[in-house]
């Protein structure tokens, strides 16, 4: 096959006619430039109906092949792509897998037609991310149960055609993955991917923040496939890439695209001392009062997936809590944010068995003086569940706890109308004079009420006393 040069595009790379597979009897001219790979088929219709323009920045994989037939000495090219697609259906985007996959049958030789093949694979890959070796850790228990046919149906293909070496690991228990991470090697991986929900990343950070190299294992990369009920964290980064909102399944594929790529952001991370507990770190959010208390009871709604929030909800609303507690903050400065966007200094001690009792709050921390409210919510990333956008202004690494407090006094009507407004993340315009929201560095909760419910990214921790403070850009974290 020669090379050419199209005068009317950027240079061309490589030029071939081909027949796809499937179909001997059409021809095809495919032109590999730096940024596209571009299909026409040798008609004399007019050129705009049978030219396919495939951006590489959608390409996850490509491969050369040969069939078992040793009649054939054809060879075969397959690249695949995830482009931006309208859905067949309902309005809006998302991304669709498009395979194409051409014969190559120049030359009689077998072993020559596979070289070419090679060749224009080879040349693929130079313009995709090189492999990774991935632990890829999966909760068969997570959502409606169906973490590991998601895997089966979607991930393993999507990992197979990008040519990522992968070894699946399935959860048994609770701490699972936290036990894994304790005692990983880090030598023998790139990467440790989760599919499941946020909670089974909550453990692989705090078991990764556990070992006697910590600083070293914290930076290893970290990716996360949505497969729970919530999928928070896979919804903000989704969020973050700029695209449409989608859920279910298409948020998979683009967050499954999105691992395929592999860049690496830096990911704050929180950490959170209780009253008599070790330390731990929290990558999402920090609950008490409302939220906490959907997020909890709706556990036996789990079989409905990610409606168990609504229907939570309601349940809540139908018998709205007031709690009693004393809350303070410290709240982030735009001098503290410019200082941070210089070279990371982290100021982070591991003391996971710290000491943790309350110290007097300094003078430049803030009491919030009301002390009966309905909810307290720290967010660090843009989502709390698939379809609410809790905190709308949240990048990965801003150094932000970003804190929402609804009073007591709130109406259930007003309260149903602002999670109604978060769907959109347009809660923060809906003037609601019982919302608060601050920009902090760190706060401090000492409940008052007998009773109660905390979560620490979905996960109930001790109920008590704690305090908050973001360690900025202290983990990795895929984004695509």
């Amino acid at each position: 096959m020669d090379q050419r040069r199209d005068e009317a595009d950027s240079p061309t790379c490589l030029y071939g006619e081909f027949t796809v597979a499937g179909n001997r009897k059409v021809r095809y001219a495919v032109s590999l430039t730096e940024s596209e790979l571009i299909v026409q088929r040798l008609t004399s219709t007019p050129v705009g109906r049978n030219k396919v323009v495939l951006s590489l920045e959608d390409c996850v994989g490509c491969r050369a092949y040969r069939q078992h037939d040793n009649a054939d000495p054809a060879a075969y090219l397959a690249a695949y792509f995830y482009p931006l697609r309208r859905r067949w259906v309902s309005s809006g985007v998302s991304r669709q897998r498009v395979e194409q996959c051409f014969r190559l049958a120049g030359l009689q030789d077998p072993r020559a037609n596979l070289e070419e093949a090679e060749k224009w694979a080879r040349a693929v890959r130079d313009e995709l991310p090189r492999s990774c070796r991935l632990m890829l850790l999966v909760n068969p228990q997570s959502g409606k149960g169906q973490a590991l046919a998601l895997y089966n149906s979607h991930i393993q293909r999507m990992l197979n055609e990008a040519g990522i070496p992968h070894t699946l690991v399935i959860t048994e228990r609770q701490n699972h993955a936290r036990e894994l991470m304790r005692e990983a090697d880090l030598s023998q991986w790139d990467a440790f991917v989760i599919l499941s929900g946020d909670g089974l990343l909550w453990e692989v950070i705090n078991g990764l923040l556990e070992r006697p190299d910590w600083e070293k294992a914290i930076r290893t990369p970290l990716g996360i496939l949505p497969g729970g009920s919530g999928n928070a964290l896979a919804a903000s980064i989704h969020h973050y890439s700029g695209a449409s909102p989608v859920s279910s399944e298409e948020l998979l594929v683009s967050c499954g695209f999105l691992l395929c790529k592999r860049l690496v952001s830096h990911m704050d991370l929180v950490s959170i001392h209780l009253s008599s507990s070790p330390r731990l770190f929290s990558f999402l959010s920090l609950a008490w009062g409302f939220v906490a208390d959907v997020d909890i009871e709706s556990e036996k709604y789990r079989h409905v997936g990610a409606a168990r929030f609504t229907v939570g909800t309601l349940v809540r609303l139908a018998s709205l809590r007031v709690y009693k507690g004393r809350l303070a903050y410290l709240p982030a400065t735009e001098d503290y944010r410019a200082k941070e966007d210089s070279p990371r200094e982290n100021p982070f001690h591991n003391s996971c068995h710290s000491n943790n009792s309350l110290k007097p709050l300094p003078s430049d921390w803030v009491v919030v003086q009301e002390e009966d409210f309905v909810l307290m919510l720290a967010m660090y990333q843009s989502h709390l569940a698939e379809d609410l956008m809790a905190a709308p202004g949240a990048t990965m690494d801003d150094g932000i706890i970003h804190l929402f407090y609804v009073r007591a006094g709130i109406s259930r009507a007003a309260l149903l109308k602002l999670f109604l407004a978060m769907e959109k993340g347009a809660h923060l315009a809906a003037n609601c004079q019982h919302l608060v929201y601050k920009k902090v560095r760190a706060l401090r909760l000492e409940p008052h009420s007998a009773k109660g419910i905390i979560t620490v990214d979905g996960e109930v921790v001790e109920y008590g006393p704690l305090q908050a403070q973001v360690h900025r850009g202290l983990s990795r974290l895929i984004t695509g």
